[in-house]
């Protein structure tokens, strides 16, 4: 990449939430699946921010190939590969931020919960190994269905006795991100200056975006218009499998959601600030143990997890609509856990 290319794209990145890192602590920074359809883009962005001093790069294969590839970009982080569960110790040691994008990707027709038996099994292994090697880490999961997968997580560091419910995302930052752009492009107004509140789980009906609370406000969306929104969102992930036709699921956007995300973690243990954003978490916004809402992050990952705010009618609607399909995915998770 030319030192301009360079330039711009820590510029967009910085532009779009990260931050400078003159005088912060080192940081360490894990990926699990780091060569997979997701792990790889994530690798690269998480290589470009400023914030991170080590990124420790896993999976069981293609590891050494991804590092020295992502080794040679001219930014601070230094990079180290691991491949198989022998090497995951020594990956896990010391790390701040772990990102678990690992397990099978979506196919055509497959739901997210066709992935359940393959992905809660390797989320069920990693978090083992979370719990015995960095368990203070910050954990962002990324891999589906997050729903399920988020209480399997939280079953395995309770059993360990490391749980710590402030340290436990679930990471819905995709459902935001579509929000925004779907949103934007509906109401002609510039998409960085966007927000949307994005609540309830990181699956079909439970992805409940708020655009009543969405800002810039705008009159120029009807009833029929935000109905059509809200269903593009949940369906966001849908739409990119059916676009690739068999080849693949939302790779690309998710890493850089992943990679949004994970820098608003690192920001957080720095002590920048009211960095908020929507993450699926241990809550009592809802009589549900796990929600998605808004999280005000700091030292040690979750400061707060703040209300819904106020609903129209039809988010309120939806809100009733998805807790049933939520309710099961996260006790299917916990039973899981607690069979295997």
């Amino acid at each position: 990449m030319r030192p301009s290319l360079m330039r711009s794209a820590s510029q967009l990145l910085r532009r779009r939430g990260y931050s400078s890192a003159s005088g912060q602590p080192e940081r360490k920074v894990a990926i699990l699946g780091a060569a997979g359809g997701i792990g790889q883009p994530l690798a690269l962005l998480m290589k470009l921010n400023p914030l991170v001093s080590s990124l420790s790069l896993y999976d069981i294969a293609g590891t050494p190939g991804v590092a020295a590839d992502v080794s040679h970009i001219n930014s601070p982080a230094l990079v180290k590969g691991f491949m198989g569960e022998d090497q995951l110790k020594e990956a896990l040691e010391g790390s701040d931020v772990v990102i678990i994008p690992a397990g099978v990707p979506r196919k055509p027709g497959m739901t997210r919960d066709d992935l359940f038996n393959i992905n809660a099994g390797i989320v069920k292994n990693l978090s083992a190994a979370i719990a015995k090697y960095c368990p203070n880490a910050l954990v962002n999961m990324i891999s589906n269905p997050v729903n399920s997968t988020v209480p399997i997580a939280a079953e395995v560091f309770k059993k360990a006795g490391t749980y710590d419910e402030k340290r436990l995302f679930g990471v819905t930052t995709l459902d935001v991100v579509r929000a925004k752009t779907f949103y934007a492009g509906k109401a002609n107004v510039p998409v960085t200056d966007v927000n949307v509140p994005v609540v309830g789980g990181h699956a079909g009906i439970t992805i409940l975006p708020l655009f009543s609370q969405a800002t810039p406000a705008t009159n120029a969306l009807s009833h029929e218009d935000i109905k059509a929104l809200t269903k593009r969102t949940q369906d966001g992930g849908t739409e990119v499998v059916e676009a690739k036709a068999g080849k693949g699921s939302a790779t690309l956007s998710m890493a850089y959601a992943g990679a949004v995300f994970a820098d608003a973690c690192l920001k957080g243990l720095n002590g920048v600030p009211d960095v908020v954003e929507c993450s699926f978490v241990q809550s009592t916004v809802t009589e549900l143990p796990f929600f998605a809402s808004k999280v005000r992050l700091g030292k040690n990952g979750v400061e707060e997890v703040l209300g819904l705010g106020e609903l129209s009618d039809f988010e309120k609607e939806g809100l009733e609509n998805l807790k049933g399909e939520l309710k099961s995915s996260i006790e299917k998770g916990i039973k899981f856990a607690n069979e295997n």
